[in-house]
């Protein structure tokens, strides 16, 4: 069993710093929050509610709301399920089918469904309402299963993207006139004090009393350029450091190496999110850079059995470069690309 043993110096509850964990409550989201909960307000009446649409960069509380919304509806409403699929590693028809159902219907019940449209059926044959919340919704390489979801009644999703023009790019039309109707909410870039505020709330929690002030936080903060996620993953090698190096305390000094261990994890966290097609590309961009977007199209094609089209590889490289791992300069002929650099005190 681990006891007390396990909380260190400056480290009081690691849990706080996974980045599936939810806060009690969600700081400096308010008017996002209540136009969320406004179109699923519906489904505590046992009505069908609105689709949402989320969209904005990354680490401005998008994943995090839905998820604290959804935790809120539990506690509201007895007989509704609800599920979180990741489309960047669920990005096929049968693995979103599969995941919701993984996370409301027993193993037993959907192991014998070995097709998309088995589990479709399987998933029309529940009774109990389902919110879904489809994070990277624009990585899916069938967008055909928004239009499966949609047409189930006791079936709401939450979409998650970076942009609404990426997730209307790979649809069609049909689908394009259903989301007409869906409740847009954007987040923006978190200010500096509001990121010191998020990150406080770790603290508070996750780490011994004293462990670090203030201008440690805001040196994070700003470190972080308005992105929460990254600023957590530099608070959480901080501690980390300060731990290793029998520190009782984050020092300045603690907090400018967590910036570059960080900015290494949040690399590698990235790299492991690719699909099998993006990590080709990313590996001809490092090993070619600067390398433009006709002779990368050749090498893929070359270096690949099962080639996809040219909209789906520039939509591979924008989530690329969404996340800084790829960067794009010039445009139309002259365009090239090169490896980014993601993470804490990324200011491109």
């Amino acid at each position: 069993m681990i006891g007390d043993g396990n909380r260190g110096a400056v480290i009081a509850d690691a849990r706080v710093f996974q980045e599936d964990w939810v806060p009690g409550d969600m700081r400096h989201r308010d008017a996002e929050l209540n136009l969320m909960a406004s179109a699923l307000e519906p489904v505590v009446a046992g009505e069908p509610g609105n689709e949402l649409l989320l969209t904005g960069p990354s680490g401005t509380g998008k994943t995090c709301s839905a998820k604290f919304l959804l935790g809120k509806l539990r506690e509201r409403v007895l007989d509704v399920d609800t599920q979180y699929v990741n489309c960047w590693s669920d990005y096929t028809r049968y693995r979103v089918l599969f995941r919701i159902l993984d996370g409301i219907d027993s193993a037993e019940a959907i192991r014998n469904h070995s097709s998309a449209s088995d589990l479709l059926e399987r998933l029309r044959a529940t009774d109990t309402p389902v919110v879904v919340i489809l994070d990277e919704v624009d990585q899916l390489a069938e967008p055909t299963v928004l239009y499966d979801l949609y047409e189930l009644p006791h079936v709401e999703m939450i979409l998650i993207a970076n942009g609404e023009a990426e997730v209307l790019a790979g649809i069609d039309d049909r689908l394009h006139s259903r989301l007409r109707t869906a409740t847009r909410v954007s987040f923006d870039r978190y200010g500096t004090d509001a990121l010191v505020s998020i990150l406080d709330q770790r603290v508070q929690t996750g780490l011994q009393p004293g462990v670090v002030g203030r201008s440690e936080l805001e040196s994070i903060a700003r470190a972080a350029n308005g992105n929460a996620r990254d600023a957590i993953a530099v608070l959480r090698s901080a501690a980390q450091l300060a731990e290793s190096r029998d520190e009782e305390a984050i020092t300045d000094a603690v907090v400018d190496d967590a910036v570059s261990d960080a900015r290494t994890r949040v690399r590698r966290t990235l790299l492991e999110k690719l699909n099998d097609h993006q990590r080709v590309l990313y590996d001809l961009i490092a090993a070619e850079e600067p390398i433009g977007p006709g002779t990368l199209y050749e090498a893929y094609e070359r270096a690949v059995e099962e080639p996809r089209t040219k909209r789906t590889l520039r939509s591979y490289l924008k989530k690329m470069e969404q996340y800084s791992l790829v960067v794009a300069e010039g445009a139309a002929q002259g365009r090239q690309y090169r490896t980014g650099d993601p993470g804490p005190d990324d200011r491109s």
